[in-house]
């Protein structure tokens, strides 16, 4: 196995023909014979360069509106022949087969091509089947082929020209082998996930083809000792945390990035309202409100548990303007995300240099479709995402007092925090903000216990008479197997409940609504978060 390969004859045949210029006079430079086929050749020779087509190579014309041109044995034997094997090289001169070291391709464009809609026959013509047999082909026999597939790569490739004097060196060639391997798998996938999601409608299919690009290293996991990584998806995708512009601060971390997208998650449910706040620890809020104005929600969410506040995320609806800005950073803040900052805003954030500013842009579809993907033990759990959301219509009174206008507000804004709050969830909120939130614990009676009594400290440290939950409503994400957990609610002070129902003992849970005067609706709904 050679480790020195010196390139004589390069085969090149891009869709995209960003930079083939430059190589191809850089090849030729070298005294590399270039062959190429249909519009890779009409760019070289537009380029001034000399160009063999691939047809006079092979013997054979391009056909079938180019379907077939490479496909041909003088084209793969002369990238698969081993040139050390006797038998291999004499099969290339009985037959006339010619040693091909390059091969620059790049394939047909098919996720652009769905990406803007074509019907079905173009999407299907523009699944390449030459490009990735020369690629594989070429891959596979690297040892004595360079095969090059990301014009990213060019500059690369000329530089090891430049310096080796037309050689390749085996390290170099192992390395685009690599990549090119990996082109073809996310191609394929590509294909696959359109066949099984676009072509067929399916939501879990036999195989489920995801690929996925490395965006950075993270300096360590969700602890110091783990390893981690950010990977964005391949192909037609939205925009979320991974692709929100980071305007200042430290690089973020597992955790930042695990925390900003529960924070991002949960304000974009109210991404079409009156101005919101959500403050994140752990990947659960523990305030959030709206009101008229950005700095008078991030106050009112920052109430609600001014402790767990601290070193934690800011997420907001609305661009920041300058007396939010001064108000989110009279503490310590890992990060704030918002779809945008004015200057004034960005000059105070830069005072704190360790503080990420993160600019998202528009704010994810909260009932956009997609699936989510858990690693168990030997296997993974895949469901579609958690999108269900509730409307004033579709709730069902079932006590004998039906809630007032506010209750009712109140219940919808409760509601829609506890979708995002780790189960058990209970939260209290009055006013359009969180009056109490109870997060994760292994029953709801606990649950409704501690948000009451995070209401009790936040009243009791801003030195109001009386907690908030004196009035709230209170929201259950799935329902009270008994009335303990309802009844813990009462004592905080509540008086409107909503909750998914569907207990064999909802008639009991119900009927001590209605002695304790309480209006209590269900969703029908349940959003469990683990």
């Amino acid at each position: 196995m050679p480790d020195q390969v010196k390139v004589k004859r390069a085969l090149l045949s891009v869709s995209d023909k960003t930079g083939l210029a430059d190589l191809g006079r850089a090849l030729a430079r070298h005294g590399v014979e270039l062959v190429s086929t249909g519009g890779t050749a009409k760019a070289l020779r537009e380029a001034g360069l000399d160009v063999r087509d691939v047809s006079e190579l092979t013997g054979f014309p391009e056909m079938m509106d180019g379907r077939v041109k490479t496909l041909h044995p003088k084209v793969h034997g002369g990238l698969l022949a081993v040139r050390d094997d006797a038998e291999h090289a004499a099969a290339m001169e009985a037959h006339g087969i010619g040693a091909i070291d390059l091969v620059v391709v790049n394939l047909y464009p098919f996720a652009q091509t769905v990406a803007r809609g074509a019907s079905r026959d173009e999407v299907i013509e523009n699944i390449d089947i030459g490009g990735p047999s020369m690629v594989r082909s070429a891959a596979k026999n690297h040892f004595y082929v360079a095969i090059v597939t990301d014009p990213g790569d060019y500059e690369a490739l000329i530089g090891a020209l430049d310096e080796g004097d037309g050689v390749t060196s085996f390290e170099f060639r192992k390395y685009l082998a690599a990549k090119a391997f990996a082109a073809t798998a996310v191609y394929d996938s590509m294909i696959a996930q359109w066949f099984a999601f676009g072509d067929q409608g399916q939501f879990f299919p036999d195989v489920l083809p995801l690929t996925m690009k490395r965006g950075q290293n993270l300096r360590y996991g969700e602890n110091p000792h783990q390893q981690a990584a950010l990977y964005l998806p391949i192909g037609p995708h939205g925009r979320g945390i991974a692709q929100a512009e980071q305007v200042q601060g430290k690089e973020l971390s597992y955790n930042n990035y695990n925390d900003a997208d529960a924070a991002l998650e949960l304000v974009s449910e109210f991404r079409d309202g009156d101005p919101a706040c959500v403050i994140v620890k752990h990947a659960n809020p523990c305030g959030v409100a709206r009101a008229a104005t950005l700095v008078e929600a991030y106050e009112a969410a920052f109430a609600c548990d001014t402790v767990s506040a601290f070193g934690g995320i800011i997420a907001v609806n609305r661009p920041i303007d300058a007396a939010a800005a001064e108000a989110m950073t009279q503490i310590f803040t890992e990060v704030v995300i918002a779809p945008d900052a004015d200057e004034a805003a960005r000059a105070i954030f830069a005072r704190k240099k360790n503080l990420r500013l993160l600019l998202s842009g528009a704010l994810p579809d909260p009932a956009r479709p997609g699936l989510t993907l858990k690693a168990i033990a030997g296997g993974y759990l895949v469901q579609t995402r958690d999108n269900g959301r509730v409307t004033e219509e579709a709730l069902k009174v079932v006590t004998k007092r039906a809630p007032t206008p506010q209750e009712l507000a109140d219940c919808l804004f409760a509601w829609t925090v506890a979708k995002h709050v780790k189960s058990n969830a209970i939260v209290y909120a009055k006013g359009g903000a969180t009056a109490g939130i109870g997060a994760g614990q292994m029953n709801r009676l606990e649950s409704a216990r501690i948000a009451a009594w995070k209401a009790r400290d936040a009243a009791e440290k801003a030195g109001w008479g009386e907690p908030r939950t004196i009035g709230s409503a209170v929201a259950s994400d799935a329902f009270f197997p008994f009335a303990d957990g309802l009844l813990a609610a009462v004592e905080a002070g509540a008086t409107a409940v909503i909750q998914p129902g569907g207990s064999i003992r909802d008639d009991e849970v119900t009927a001590a609504a209605d002695e304790a005067g309480l209006a209590m609706v269900v969703t029908g709904m349940r959003h469990f978060r683990h």
